[in-house]
């Protein structure tokens, strides 16, 4: 069989459960003949597994990586030459019909988000990273956004995402220039955490998945709107903010039990809730 009839054999993500802690997901874009290039059948079935984790209380964390030797190269062009010879007008319509559901389903996903970038990362694949809460990236790996050079501006949350994490210089610069960076760079910039060889990769983010699993879930979920709320808003706005989230947490199962172990000098068992 070849490679693209592989391709359109097998899922275009793979859902999947850790055996050593069911309560992590891994949802594997799987296209990995065409470096994960984004195609409307896997834009929309990365979606459908974004929305089911999202959504399944026993999942607690999730991991996102691609197959192959690739994490994801973005959109996959020769689909989009396709609809632009259709209709250019309506050519990019998937930005707002796929790309920005998948962003705000990993940002505002009540759950923690690690990306596993096993290979290159390009444009959407990078703006799909940064909507993870944390990243692992393979040693020597490219990142680069790409869009100016098709002529196009950023989508995927990128002009934010990269904003907020190296700031607007930097942000620009990358967007402008569409250069390279290697994963080394991106760890120094603050946009990765970790940088391990490559077939280390998916376990370091799984072990870190894991550890995020048996955390206070709920809490986690507040961390998340949170951060997001005050990378916008003014001070006053913020300090309410977190005043009302501690207000919710401190009703939680896993506060009350927290604050009792921690008195008793046990260590706490949360359950996210």
């Amino acid at each position: 069989m070849s490679d693209h009839a592989s391709d359109l054999a097998d899922p275009a993500v793979l859902v999947e459960r850790d055996e050593a802690d069911p309560a992590v997901a891994v949802l594997t874009l799987n296209r990995p003949a065409r470096y994960n290039a984004l195609t409307l059948e896997l834009k929309t079935a990365l979606l459908d597994a974004i929305t089911g984790v999202s959504t399944d209380p026993s999942v607690r964390a999730v991991v996102l990586t691609g197959a192959g030797k690739a994490f994801c190269v973005g959109q996959d062009l020769g689909e989009h030459a396709e609809n632009l010879e259709k209709d250019p007008e309506t050519a990019l319509g998937t930005v707002a019909e796929h790309y920005n559901p998948i962003v705000l389903g990993l940002t505002e996903m009540p759950k923690p988000v690690v990306a596993a970038i096993n290979g290159p990362c390009v444009g959407a694949g990078l703006g799909f990273a940064m909507s993870c809460d944390l990243r692992v990236a393979a040693a020597g790996l490219k990142f680069a956004t790409a869009f100016t050079g098709i002529g196009l501006t950023a989508d995927s949350g990128l002009s934010a995402s990269l904003a907020h994490a190296v700031g607007i210089s930097r942000a620009t610069e990358l967007l402008l220039l569409g250069e390279q960076f290697t994963a080394e760079e991106a760890q120094q910039w603050g946009l990765v955490r970790e940088v391990v060889p490559a077939e280390d990769v998916l376990g370091t983010a799984v072990e870190l998945a894991r550890r995020l699993a048996t955390g206070p879930t709920a809490a986690y979920a507040e961390v998340k709107r949170a951060v997001r709320f005050g990378a916008v808003s003014e001070l006053p706005d913020v300090l309410a903010h977190e005043a009302a989230a501690q207000g919710r947490l401190a009703v939680t199962r896993d506060h009350a039990v927290a604050v009792a172990d921690f008195l008793a000098k046990k260590r706490p068992t949360f359950e996210g809730r």
